[in-house]
């Protein structure tokens, strides 16, 4: 990383769009100098950004983003920080362990409806090929 850097340097180092970096910028993960109507990113700001998107890659909420980054900026010690990020990692995992549960569960569910599905076709087949007047046949 550079000690500074434009928005489009920024946007380019990090794989996202301009727009997404003022989103950050609107909401206070980071905060750019400015040199006439250019934005100017420190290495703080590259770093927030940073994590910024690795606790939206995990899924973090927007408030929990925030208050993380901001521990950075104000703990004395990083074992504060790094219990509040166990907190949430805890969390995270478990809201996931549930929807990989929920989703086993459902994927058994359409695995019990297909099988239904198939027996009752396997059935109206076997119907249907019974005799001349059955209910598929042409003309009923």
């Amino acid at each position: 990383m550079n000690e500074t850097q434009t928005i489009t340097e920024l946007a380019r180092e990090f794989g996202v769009t301009t727009r997404a970096i003022r989103f950050w910028e609107s909401h206070g993960l980071v905060s750019p100098a400015r040199e006439g109507g250019n934005r100017i990113y420190s290495k703080r700001d590259q770093t927030r950004l940073k994590l910024a998107l690795r606790g939206k890659r995990l899924g973090l909420s927007l408030a929990e983003i925030k208050d993380l980054i901001d521990m950075y900026d104000t703990a004395e010690d990083e074992s504060s920080q790094l219990l509040s990020f166990l907190d949430v990692l805890a969390q995270r995992r478990a809201a996931l362990e549930q929807q990989r549960d929920d989703i086993q569960a459902v994927l058994k569910e359409i695995v019990r409806f297909e099988r239904q599905c198939r027996e009752m076709l396997k059935a109206d087949q076997a119907r249907a090929g019974s005799g001349p007047q059955s209910k598929n046949a042409p003309g009923s």
